[in-house]
């Protein structure tokens, strides 16, 4: 089992011996979270150490994740694909410091090498004679819309990937796997884009200010009325970019003499705040319960290092959804959690804000759990919404606060006014202002399109991960080699896909991630998931070891995966 993988076997969650018949993992067992009311001859089984029971009152619905272990054979020969490859790029490196092979990267020159060195070759050995390989699979231009379809600049390299020459080409109608359009609303046509070109004509494009100088517009103000009335809080405030929303916004609310508790897969700019605020930062284990309360209880125990003075302020950060892994946040045990230890907490609704909810309103929603419990909500613009930006909300003394003291309210340029208006449409669109209904039916249908890709991926034998409700799915490759020619045999057969591997991933669970979109038809997906399944058979990616699918959203679920 890898390390990543035994992480995921905490939180109570189960693994069970196959029945006879059933083909099982490599160790014989089958992993899968599930977390739901039920009667009470079914009870989660506990962990060695185990604080906190899980309690399923905590949950109103069904609460499926599946993280299925990695083959043993697929683990070994992932090791040694990475293996050749760093004694092949060894003796590249060697080849090219005798100029028997021409080197392309930067190098410190002859006359510099008595000044400290610009270049650390040893960093860069991965881009070198990793990366260069597959980089045809990134950074690919796109001359259109980025919708359900989209057109791509064709490419092609002459140098192994070091540079790239347009061809004049362009690849039409390509299917778009790999955007955060959850709810379909990049597109240059409809009630939003004609708004927006409204708003350029009115305001223009750029503010040319800051929200505290001469940039704060009315149409600022009616964006942050309207999202605070969205997430059913008292105030929110708008910023121009959703990185910055995290990494500008955390060094104003803590500090140091504080504790952070983070995510070990909480985003970089997550990470990047916690670092810029001075705080002592802690990590749990991803969407471990017993591991987050074991940090709250020893932070409460023994206090500062040193001193052991009290700690000012402890705040749990998290996500909604995690975007690479397409697990849902275990919010109301946090939520428990933070109440029993007094904790503040802050949640990053960056990829579930529209995405999750019956109403679109991020996790919160789909927990049915009140917003006040949360103590900074905050979110983007650039996925569900299909503009650009990011949000916090909370209490309005929080609000008024961040006003004052956030480096992103102070110094950044104020939110371009087509975008605020692309994200005020849309908003009333989902919350149903606009007179219509066709907001609940993309909430409706992106939920449809959600578990119907992901049942037919796992029917298919493939390793995905994630919640069965998340639209975000990662489909697990391993290899190396198979890094590269998925994405291009992606391509090839018009799917646009993003893959991904290490370091942005474990070094054995390199993936494969989809998104899936409500403006994807049916149509579109059978023919992204043929493509897959043919491209799955060419490559050999179909490792699952179940038979079966996973058990349904029901309240019923297989008697052999639910008993103790």
């Amino acid at each position: 089992m890898t390390e990543s993988s035994s992480n995921k076997l905490l939180n109570g969650d189960a693994c069970h011996r196959t029945p006879n018949g059933r083909k099982s993992s490599k160790n014989g067992f089958v992993k899968n979270h599930c977390l739901f009311q039920q009667p009470q001859k079914y009870r989660r089984p506990r962990e060695k150490n185990q604080n906190v029971p899980h309690n399923s009152s905590l949950y109103k619905k069904p609460f499926l994740e599946s993280f299925e272990e990695t083959p043993l054979l697929v683990a070994v020969l992932t090791y040694m694909g990475y293996g050749i490859l760093t004694i092949f790029g060894y003796l590249r490196d060697f080849l090219r410091q005798w100029n028997i092979e021409k080197c392309h990267v930067a190098r410190e020159r002859e006359e510099q090498k008595d000044f400290v060195p610009l270049y650390q070759d040893f960093e860069n050995f991965y881009t070198r004679n990793l990366y260069m390989r597959i980089r045809d699979n990134w950074n690919r231009p796109i001359c259109s819309v980025p919708g359900a379809k989209m057109d791509l600049v064709e490419r092609v390299s002459h140098d192994y990937n070091w540079t790239f020459e347009h061809t004049g080409k362009v690849v039409k109608d390509v299917i778009n796997m790999g955007s955060y359009n959850y709810l379909g609303f990049a597109e240059n046509t409809g009630a939003c884009a004609d708004a927006a070109i409204e708003s350029t004509q009115k305001y223009g494009v750029g503010v040319g200010s800051t929200r505290c100088e001469m940039g704060n517009l009315d149409i600022h103000e009616e964006l942050e009325q309207m999202v605070a009335r969205f997430l059913g809080v008292e105030s929110s405030m708008a910023f121009g970019m959703g990185f910055a929303t995290n990494s500008m916004n955390i060094p104003a609310l803590t500090g140091k003499g504080c504790l952070i508790l983070s995510d070990e897969l909480n985003h970089a700019s997550l990470v990047l705040g916690a670092r810029l605020s001075g705080s002592t930062i802690r990590v749990f284990k991803h969407n471990n319960m017993q591991s987050l309360e074991k940090l709250l209880r020893d932070a409460i125990v023994h206090g500062q290092p040193r001193t052991h003075r009290p700690w000012k302020k402890i705040l749990i950060v998290v996500e909604g959804i995690y975007s690479m892994e397409g697990s849902v946040v275990r919010l109301p045990e946090v939520i428990a959690l933070k109440k029993r230890y007094k904790a503040y907490l802050y949640l990053d609704e960056a990829h579930s804000i529209g995405a999750l909810g019956p109403n679109g309103r991020g996790v919160v929603d789909y927990f049915g759990l009140d917003p006040k419990d949360v103590d900074i909500m905050m979110g983007t613009f650039t996925k569900s919404f299909g503009a650009a930006g990011g949000y916090i909300g909370g209490k309005k003394e929080l609000i008024d606060y961040l006003r004052c003291h956030s480096h992103s309210a102070l110094y950044a340029t104020s939110m371009s006014p087509p975008v605020a208006q692309q994200i005020i449409t849309s908003m009333k669109i989902i919350m149903g202002e606009d007179g219509t209904t066709l907001g609940a039916d993309r909430l409706r249908q992106l939920s449809e399109n959600t578990n119907y890709f992901r049942k037919r991926l796992r029917d298919m034998g493939f390793i995905i991960y994630g919640n069965d409700d998340s639209p975000v799915v990662p489909m697990m490759l391993y290899m190396p080699a198979k890094i590269g020619a998925f994405g291009r045999e992606m391509l090839k057969r018009n799917i646009g896909t993003v893959v991904v591997g290490f370091p942005a991933t474990p070094i054995i669970e390199s993936r494969a991630r989809f998104c899936v979109s409500a403006a994807h038809t049916r149509e579109m997906l059978d023919t992204a998931l043929g493509a897959i399944s043919e491209v799955g058979d060419l490559l050999q990616l179909k490792y699952s070891r179940r038979e079966q699918p996973l058990p349904s959203l029901g309240w019923m679920a297989e008697e052999s995966l639910l008993q103790d």
